[in-house]
């Protein structure tokens, strides 16, 4: 009996190519910046992407500083953190966290990750982000290209 045997490739972390990408945080809503950036860092745009593997690009945001939020969530969404210890439950709201030092890079790992994988994978993921405030960054060796997170869906 001859058949044809089709397997599935899957691609391996040394078979990736991985890149470095800037993104302009300007102006952008977070919640929709955070999804892109959480596409770009799993490798879902690639057309190696293997679900169990780190396959996505490294991720620069610049300027998290002009960063939006679309109605009222300035005031009213709230960061909740829990000690463990009785009565340490803290809450805080992203203008008051924004005030704080690296909060705008708090604010916007805290979206990236929830749209990430939990456990290693996800770990290891959120890793590849790097967060800058300001135009600036270090990262001018790794050669990164920058794109227009607008055109992405």
């Amino acid at each position: 009996m001859k058949t044809l045997s089709f397997s599935t490739h899957f691609a391996t972390p040394e078979e990736a190519d991985k890149q470095w990408v800037i993104v302009d945080a300007t102006d952008q809503i977070v919640g929709r910046l955070s999804a892109k950036v959480a596409k770009i860092l799993r490798g879902k745009y690639k057309p190696c992407f293997t679900p169990n593997q780190d396959c996505g690009d490294n991720v620069i945001i610049i300027n998290a500083s002009k960063i939006q939020f679309t109605g009222a969530k300035w005031t009213d969404k709230q960061y909740i953190t829990f000690s463990g210890y009785p009565g340490g439950q803290h809450k805080i709201n992203p203008q008051e966290l924004a005030k704080k030092p690296k909060g705008y890079e708090r604010i916007l790992r805290h979206a990236v990750k929830g749209m990430l994988p939990k456990g290693r994978l996800g770990a290891k993921v959120l890793g590849n982000l790097y967060i800058y405030e300001g135009a600036e960054h270090d990262k001018e060796a790794q050669q990164p290209k920058a794109i227009d997170i607008n055109a992405l869906k």
